[in-house]
């Protein structure tokens, strides 16, 4: 086993936003909290054991809530310990959330739930004075089935179809027998494969919702560490939360405060980086009977869209009294519910996530919640000894594999052929002459300079059509090693993408079994900003 690193910007694969903000460029500052290094947390934790409504009785909520979702399913000691910990006002979360999706579905699922349980474990080695734990927020009430009713198997979907309306985590698990026969076929008879089938079976055909089955697959996979799965669609830990949903329908207050921060960021030099999430005027949605719908404010009265729902400002207001629970964050609140019912430090996402939490530090400070750090998930591609022999062969590099295909093959053709393709000194010579020339014309007659920029794109487009024929010819000549190159790609970059983007965990599983997930913890480093290539 080998473990390398490549800078997230070489890899070609991440936004400029996230590039600078690893590289801590100083225009963004304003749109973040703390820096994520291991020094800065000692001021977080200060920072969060002063947080006004943090107190014994809100944490006993959540304790209360995590033992009841826990009640029905196999707990290991250590995530007992640690939801039992939080009663403390020594202890503190780590969290990452991510959507129901179809058995894990792509394998980054597994890299931010590693992340944020080594990230636990190295604060407490830092500060052993404080306990650490670590948090799947699972994305209940997202209503998006689309977005997660399918998982990739070897360059097969394998798809859950299925009618859904409201939140996903309410949804029943008819259906997924069928999936599972078809998912079966697929995986054979080994050991592993066995273990594979147990686990989807104990998760979705044993339980009667996407919640209680994903709870259960999270748990299987991730108890022996200490992780702690919270489905945040709750009364309880909704009314710990009224006072702001109700600011949010009064107030309209996280348009107000993201749109500013939005004008801020599209005034930055050049802009940059665009915005990846618009606030609405009222930023909750309406969930009851299966439906999940936008709450809009017209005509001196609150709506639910799509439903013949009306009411008042006074019955709204004792609606959401009575029932906290039938209102649930959009995408711009979600994360001030999370900060508000946990005792948390840090948000581990993915590049998207990171984007629009950058659009939320004002609203944060307005509500006087502290804002947490935030730290980009890591990033992993897996290969086997015999694909790490083929790269060698071939002699591509870390950085050649990321690539695009055609750039990775012309570059590697250059390399290998036995003539030169490049003409870039026949063209650096080219321009040279004609500057002579543009220099003539100026001194002569202007009206021939544009005769003369004609004659040099003229014929700097020939010198690049002969090196592009040349280059074809090349690699007609050099197929072999044009295939080969191709094959190795293809099978690390699935459809040209990342691998932790469209592959299922349970293709490595297959062949890795139960030390897949231990060397994932072994070998990850949430604070290294670095892409890892983990050759197993």
């Amino acid at each position: 086993m080998t473990v390398s690193g490549i800078s997230f910007k070489k890899t070609g694969y991440f936004s400029s936003l996230i590039c600078d903000y690893l590289d801590e460029n100083p225009q963004l500052s304003a749109l973040y909290n703390r820096y994520p290094n291991i020094e800065n947390f000692k001021f977080q934790i200060e920072e969060k054991i002063n947080a006004h409504y943090l107190n014994e009785d809100h944490r006993a909520v959540l304790v209360s809530v995590l033992k009841d979702q826990y009640s029905a399913i196999d707990t290991s000691e250590e995530t007992l310990d640690n939801i039992e910990s939080l009663q403390s006002g020594t202890t503190f979360t780590i969290t990452t959330g991510h959507q129901l999706n179809l058995f894990t579905g792509p394998l980054y699922f597994l890299y931010k739930i590693v992340s944020a349980i080594n990230l636990a474990k190295e604060l407490k080695t830092k500060y052993p004075e404080y306990n650490f734990v670590p948090v799947y927020w699972m994305a209940t009430e997202d209503h998006d089935f689309e977005e997660i009713n399918y998982f990739n198997f070897k360059g097969k979907k394998i798809h859950w179809n299925k009618a859904a309306s409201g939140p996903v985590g309410e949804l029943n698990t008819e259906g997924l027998e069928e999936v599972f026969q078809l998912f079966k076929q697929e995986l054979g008879g080994s050991t592993n494969a066995e273990t594979l089938k147990n686990l989807f079976k104990k998760s979705y055909l044993n339980h009667n919702n996407l919640a209680d089955a994903t709870r259960v697959l999270a748990n299987e996979l991730f108890k022996d560490y200490g992780l702690v799965i919270i489905d945040a669609n709750e009364a309880r830990l909704k009314k710990l939360f009224l006072p702001f949903m109700q600011d949010e329908l009064f107030n309209q207050i996280s348009f107000e405060h993201v749109s500013a921060t939005n004008e801020v960021i599209n005034n930055l030099p050049d802009q940059p980086y665009g915005i990846q999430v618009n606030p609405r005027e009222i930023n909750l949605f309406y969930i009851a009977d299966n439906i999940r719908e936008r709450i809009v404010f017209e005509n001196n009265q609150y709506r639910v869209l799509n439903t013949d729902l009306v009411w008042s400002s006074s019955e709204i207001k004792e609606i959401l009294k009575k029932h906290p629970e039938q209102f649930s964050p959009n995408v711009i609140m979600r994360p001030l519910y999370q900060e508000v019912i946990l005792p948390n430090l840090c948000y581990i996402g993915g590049g998207g996530e990171l984007a629009y939490w950058f659009q939320l530090k004002a609203l944060f400070e307005a509500v006087n919640i502290p804002f947490p750090i935030l730290l980009l998930r890591n990033s992993v591609l897996i290969s086997s000894e015999k694909q790490q022999n083929k790269l060698e062969k071939l002699n591509i590099s870390n950085e050649d594999i990321f690539l695009k295909r055609d750039a990775l093959i012309n570059k590697k053709v250059r390399e290998i052929s036995n003539i030169d393709i490049d003409f870039s000194e026949q063209k650096l010579y080219l321009k040279q002459q004609f500057e002579n020339l543009y220099l003539l014309a100026e001194q002569t007659d202007r009206s021939f300079v544009g005769a003369v920029k004609a004659q040099e794109t003229k014929q700097i487009k020939g010198l690049e059509n002969l090196e592009k024929r040349l280059l074809k010819a090349q690699k007609r000549k050099l197929k072999d090693q044009v295939s080969r190159m191709t094959d190795i790609q293809n099978q690390l970059f699935p459809n040209q993408g990342l691998q932790e983007r469209n592959t299922n965990f349970s293709e490595f599983y297959l062949e890795y079994g139960t030390e897949l997930i231990p060397q994932l913890i072994k070998n990850l480093n949430p604070l290294k900003k670095e892409f890892i290539l983990l050759n197993l």
